[in-house]
């Protein structure tokens, strides 16, 4: 937690588990491309249903154990018993991974099919935080939905949902993705007004291809603004001026939240380092001679 309470802006980076060698290889490359540029941490995903559950804690062990980094382990409630989430986190612990995003998860194999709890496991994400912590000393984060998560009925309900979660025991959440700073603004506001004053990381992903737009469309469970749409549309067709305005667009939209007062940035890498060192470059997050972090 005091990684991203402190005066300076500072930037957190999202991986997931490698599927085969070469994704591992990838995934390597990128986490020590950006090790020097000393990220508050670093989360690893957890795949719907558990089912990347044994690379996502081999994962999160070599990056606890063979790094630098501050490693942030992802951690759902899908297909777990109570036992088996016990000895998940147990097992964090004796790796020495102290932070875990404690999420509630989707249905395996359709995010929106119907939600159905483990006889032996728990429902909500509450739940889940408490269970955490009561078996250590950890960091717990909670995932936040700008828009609402698909299954809330509007964001009133949405928003008690995220206060009650901060409440069971999390010390912050990370905010799925959006495409204007007033999206993740009127989050931030809506828990505020509740009386909630827990950080909240808005979450950030480089625009640097129409493949990744569209991922940014299925991560946050919205379409693209107008407005960046107007401006990304244009260059569909021609990759490097797509990625040059894609990196300009994220870049301008860091400089918003960060003169908003955010305490840090969350980019979703998709396992790739270049266009994140870009943009936390340009904002001036890089580690000085001290090696502390600095922010223009």
């Amino acid at each position: 937690m005091e990684r991203i309470s402190g005066t300076r802006s500072v930037f957190s980076v999202e991986f997931f588990p490698p599927r085969d060698a070469e994704d591992e290889v990838r995934l390597w490359r990128a986490i020590r491309d950006l090790e020097p540029l000393d990220p508050a941490f670093v989360s690893i995903t957890y795949g719907a249903g558990g089912s990347s559950r044994d690379r996502t804690i081999r994962t999160t062990a070599r990056v606890a154990q063979e790094t630098t980094l501050v490693p942030m382990a992802h951690l759902t409630a899908v297909n777990h018993s109570v036992a088996e989430l016990r000895h998940v986190i147990g097992w964090y612990a004796a790796v020495g991974v102290r932070n875990i995003l404690a999420i509630r998860g989707d249905p395996p194999g359709d995010p929106m099919g119907e939600w159905i709890p483990h006889p032996d496991g728990v429902t909500y994400a509450a739940e889940l935080v408490r269970l955490v912590r009561e078996l250590g000393d950890f960091c717990v984060g909670v995932a936040a939905f700008p828009y609402g998560h698909p299954r809330s009925v509007d964001l009133d309900t949405d928003t008690d949902h995220l206060v009650g979660k901060l409440r069971a025991g999390a010390d912050f959440a990370v905010a799925q993705l959006f495409f204007e700073a007033e999206d993740f603004l009127r989050l931030r506001d809506r828990v505020a007004a509740r009386g909630c004053q827990a950080p909240i990381l808005p979450g950030v992903m480089p625009l640097t291809t129409v493949r990744t737009l569209r991922k940014a469309v299925e991560l946050s469970g919205a379409p693209a603004s107008p407005a960046l749409a107007a401006r990304l549309e244009p260059f569909a067709d021609d990759p490097a001026a797509f990625r040059a305005v894609g990196i300009d667009l994220v870049t301008e939209l860091c400089q918003r939240l960060l003169a908003e007062g955010v305490p840090a940035l969350h980019f979703y890498t998709l396992n790739r380092s270049t266009a994140t060192k870009e943009v936390v470059g340009r904002l001036g997050l890089v580690p000085d001679r001290a090696g502390e972090l600095t922010a223009s």
